[in-house]
């Protein structure tokens, strides 16, 4: 048997090699073939369970005493049924990625499938967010009231308003920030400040920016994918990256920008502890430069640590780690310099957060309503997947020496499961998490990389839920 020149299994027989010696092959019999499908069905079954029951229970909590703080539990939007400008554009893209998009995944050469998945994901995006016209759409979102758009003029001082950031956090001084911008360091808004210096202010560069830069994660997560399992598994995933319901929150949300950033932070990782290209050490650099960074788009995502402790483990290596650590200083390092404190900015966010919704909402029910609005923005597919994961998480953990391709991704998958978790627990994340946990979602997907076949039917499960979501709800943030 050959092996790629990282090592792997053959591509075309990596996800469905037998693991054992012991092991049938798959057409000597249809039974484990036909037992792994039902319980996909199965996994499915119970991710429709998990919404039902948290829209029923959501809506009579709400009914009751309004602390849920969400008008259509468990997503953070109102029941507002419409077609719009982008519906014809979002059905002829839905059904180009389903008719064409596994054959064209297998086909096309490598680059080529990362630029036409991230194009593709460009065009679902933006076709789903001009259901609602381009200025409610995409020029809007990041201007309302809770916005960071709504501050720029505030920033005319750089250091002097970043030295005074966390004075501001707290509702009750003079001139507190709005929800979004007190909930982040000021990195996240400083992003829209300076396409403002450049010449690309306002609502309709800020919204192209995110939708741009959250698509491009998609290439992202193949490259990792790539890196660290074998290239007949990424190319497996790729048309449910392309095809994913996030892409509902994806549009023009600020989150989708940080997803992006995140992505590449993790791409760069895996490059670096795979040794797949020329300069591992910059690229090292590079993940952790994209890595600090990230923790001053938002608090939350230092837990990125975790699926990053993920790709090392799947690489079975250290090395690229004091690269990435010096890379990962320099963003704290300057900020801290400039005058913000991170440490004293959360413990104020902490303070801001109870003080506003999340000290109303029940932790009881968002800490599994937050996992049902997570099942809708991954789709079925993907709870399919997270079942064979979930399949394969001991033998992925005992077999450490020298992992398959599927127990590869079983780990990343089960690192970025991790992260969610640990969110979810923390309190911190009641509600909204459709879009706050983007950066976290999109490593679930390559889990329908297991799925076997040719999906089709998956996808367009995957479309659905996505059409319909936007249609019905008019989604918040």
């Amino acid at each position: 048997m050959t092996t790629d020149e990282r090592g792997h299994q053959p591509v075309k027989a990596a996800l469905h090699a037998p693991e054992r010696p012991g092991d049938q092959p798959r057409n000597r019999s249809e039974r484990p073939r036909g037992l792994a499908r039902r319980r996909d069905l199965i996994a499915a079954a119970a991710g429709v369970a998990l919404v039902t029951a948290a829209v029923l229970v959501g809506r009579a909590i709400q009914h009751a005493d309004g602390s849920l703080q969400v008008n259509w539990p468990p997503l953070l939007g109102t029941w507002d049924p419409r077609v719009g400008p982008g519906t014809p554009a979002a059905l002829a893209v839905a059904v180009l990625i389903v008719a064409y998009g596994p054959g064209l995944a297998a086909r096309l050469p490598w680059r080529a499938l990362l630029f036409t998945t991230w194009a593709a994901a460009l065009a679902w995006t933006f076709s789903l967010a001009l259901v609602d016209g381009w200025h409610w759409g995409v020029a809007r979102r990041l201007t309302t009231k809770n916005e960071y758009l709504t501050v720029i003029d505030r920033f005319a001082d750089i250091g002097t308003t970043l030295r005074g950031f966390t004075e501001h956090i707290v509702i009750g001084p003079p001139g507190n920030w709005p929800a979004h911008v007190a909930g982040h360091p000021p990195g996240a808004t400083l992003s829209f400040v300076w396409l403002d210096r450049i010449g690309l202010g306002g609502g309709s560069w800020a919204g192209a920016w995110c939708v741009v830069v959250g698509g491009s994660a998609v290439a992202a997560v193949l490259v990792t994918v790539r890196a660290l399992t074998d290239e007949h598994t990424a190319r497996r995933a790729a048309p449910f990256l392309a095809l994913a319901p996030a892409a509902v929150w994806m549009g023009t949300s600020a989150d989708g920008y940080f997803a992006g950033v995140t992505a590449w932070s993790l791409a760069l990782l895996a490059l670096a502890a795979t040794r797949t290209i020329r300069f591992p050490v910059t690229a090292a650099l590079g993940a952790g430069l994209l890595y600090g960074f990230t923790c001053y788009l938002s608090y939350g995502l230092t837990l990125m640590a975790l699926p990053g402790l993920g790709v090392l483990l799947v690489a079975r290596t250290a090395r690229p780690l004091p690269a990435v650590l010096a890379g990962a200083l320099v963003v704290p390092v300057a900020f801290t310099l400039a005058g913000f404190n991170w440490w004293e900015g959360y413990e104020e966010l902490v303070v801001r957060y109870y003080q506003g919704a999340g000290g109303v909402r029940p932790y009881a029910y968002w800490i599994w309503g937050n996992l049902a609005a997570t099942t809708l923005a991954v789709g079925l597919a993907t709870v399919a997947g997270l079942g064979r994961v979930l399949a394969l998480a001991p033998r992925a953990v005992r077999d450490r020496t020298s992992p398959t391709a599927r127990q590869g991704l079983a780990v990343l998958v089960l690192a970025a499961l991790l992260a969610i978790l640990v969110a979810d627990l923390s309190g911190m994340s009641k509600a909204e998490t459709e879009r706050i946990w983007l950066p976290f979602m999109l490593w679930l997907l390559p889990a329908t990389a297991l799925l076997p076949g040719r999906r089709r039917g998956w996808l367009t499960g995957q479309a659905v839920v996505a059409l319909l979501i936007n249609h019905l709800v008019f989604t918040g943030w």
